[in-house]
């Protein structure tokens, strides 16, 4: 494991660099609004990405980096995660295919930037689809907007409401609620499945 510090339009980022043996592409994963990088979801997508050949970096925002857990403007955080993966794309998995992806907040950054980041595939888990108890404020279009293949890794009591698949984009639904704790291998298992079917067409 090797952490990394990631100069951005809005301070410095963090990257927590996770390395496969093959290394067929990389998966850079986010974290949730008020959470950091070591939430079980997470660590059991990084346990199935590596174990399907895929590096992850784990980015820290800079308003966590800083100390402080309420999150940055929406602008502000797609503006880190591009600069965080244009740096790491150019700098540790150059000529590598990337995937963007995240939990909760981090799946929406994840969502937001993959297009301008150029990313193959959207790893989503826990998307929060509205906020608790108020589906009419939909982040769904989020989603929806995202041009490439997209898994979407869903608890089946999450409060935040259970997202649609479509055509470009898979859904897995787990026990659990919005922290996803307690089926961390079939996670694993869902995430590994998922980057391997994406990515043969690539290797």
């Amino acid at each position: 494991m090797t952490t990394l510090q990631v100069d951005t339009p809005h301070g410095p980022a963090r990257a927590e660099l996770h390395c496969a043996a093959e290394g067929r592409a990389a998966l850079l994963l986010g974290h949730g609004a008020g959470g950091g990088i070591s939430a079980p979801d997470l660590v059991a997508a990084t346990h199935g990405a590596t174990g399907a050949g895929v590096h992850v970096a784990l980015v820290e925002q800079p308003y966590r980096v800083a100390g402080r857990r309420a999150p940055a403007p929406a602008r502000q955080l797609d503006a880190a995660w591009l600069a965080v993966a244009a740096a790491l794309g150019e700098q540790w998995f150059a000529g590598l295919p990337l995937l963007f992806g995240g939990r909760s907040s981090g799946a929406r950054v994840a969502c937001r930037t993959s297009a301008e980041g150029e990313a193959v595939g959207v790893l989503c888990l826990a998307f929060p689809v509205h906020p608790p108890g108020k589906p009419e404020k939909t982040r769904q279009p989020e989603l929806d907007a995202v041009p490439v293949p997209t898994l979407v890794v869903q608890g089946l009591a999450d409060p935040f409401g259970q997202p649609a698949p479509a055509p470009h984009r898979e859904v897995v639904s787990l026990p659990g609620d919005h922290s996803l704790k307690r089926e961390s291998p079939e996670l694993a298992r869902a995430v590994a499945g998922w980057l391997d079917r994406v990515l043969r067409p690539l290797d």
